[in-house]
């Protein structure tokens, strides 16, 4: 048999797949380009990424998921059914079985458009999995174990905060701030202070190049392009890492709070557990500098990133099943 299992992190800035013994085959934005006039998609992933911001009238590239959620059904399952088979190749003689991730706030009736549009593209079976726990299982956390573990997980749309242990959630919350909306914190500080207009591409650079959470010993800077609003015309200013943290400082203090909030409603066994083994941060939203360091200085648990917290959620939903087939036998 060609294909076996494939473990899908359906995010809101991008779409993983991981197939069992390859591990994490494709990594690419969740991104579809598609011609207005004609009804025709015109790109998916990295090529239509390319596109936002930059396209003519006819064409529009849109992000099917919005928030962890399908925003547009017709389009998610395109854009499934071709990650899917460029994943995998055309080689292939039986459906796969698909195990594919959600945010843990995910309501039924999202939950099953999501599993229509998996078996849409070609699944013979579909598992839904909750966020936090494959991105638990993608850390390399044994969470069969009686013991607490806390996750959060800052994805594009959502950021998932949750307490596991014996294999499922005791206690989680999902707040819809995360990467995009640091991205949005960016592109508002630059109109209200600098009056400058700067699209959501280049507000992610600057999150990547020079984003911080907390002080820092040096500050960076950088050039950054847009068009000032009060003469209409193109304009460089140079930000520093100071500024953007101003900026991030709003959002990431909702993140805060919300792990408070968990922390609050755990029980005291459980709690002694996290305090003892700390908090696990995984998806990309968790890159920006200074946030271990921040999360630690609130709540006085030692925080770490995952080895490679970008890709922990896809392999946590890829192996969930031999996870799951460990503990049925």
């Amino acid at each position: 048999m060609l294909v076996t299992d494939i473990g899908i992190d359906l995010g809101t800035a991008s779409v993983l797949v991981y197939i069992k013994g390859k591990g994490v085959v494709l990594k690419e934005p969740s991104v579809v380009a598609f011609d207005r006039d004609s009804n025709k998609i015109k790109a998916i992933g990295e090529e239509a990424r390319l596109m936002i911001g930059r396209t003519p009238g006819n064409i529009v590239a849109v992000r099917p998921l919005r928030q962890g959620v399908i925003s547009d059904y017709q389009v998610t399952e395109k854009m499934v059914k071709y990650f899917i088979q460029k994943a995998v190749g055309k080689k292939t003689y039986k459906k796969p079985r698909i195990s594919v991730c959600v945010p843990s706030g995910a309501t039924e009736v999202e939950e099953k458009a999501v599993k229509d549009a998996t078996y849409e593209a070609g699944a013979r079976e579909v598992q839904i999995i909750e966020e936090p726990i494959a991105a638990a299982i993608g850390a390399g956390i044994d969470i069969s174990k009686p013991c607490g573990n806390m996750i959060v997980d800052i994805g594009g749309g959502t950021t998932d905060i949750a307490v596991i242990s014996l294999g499922g959630t005791v206690e989680s919350a999902s707040i819809k701030v995360a990467g995009d909306d640091f991205d949005e914190a960016i592109v508002r500080y630059m109109r209200k202070k600098h009056n400058l207009l700067i699209g959501e591409r280049t507000a992610e650079e600057i999150k990547i190049q020079i984003g911080t959470v907390y002080k820092q010993p040096e500050v960076k800077s950088m050039e950054v392009r847009g068009r000032n609003l009060v003469i209409g015309l193109p304009k460089i200013i140079t930000v520093t890492s100071e500024e953007v943290e101003e900026a991030l400082r709003e959002s990431v203090s909702q993140i805060i709070e919300a792990i408070h909030g968990v922390l609050e409603n755990t029980p005291p066994e459980l709690a002694a557990d996290i305090a003892d083994r700390g908090i696990v941060l995984t998806g990309g939203g968790c890159l920006l500098r200074g946030l271990e360091e921040l999360i630690e200085s609130k709540t006085g648990i030692n925080t770490v990133t995952a080895e490679d917290p970008m890709t922990a959620v896809a392999i946590g939903t890829g192996r969930y099943v031999e996870f799951m087939n460990g503990t049925l036998e």
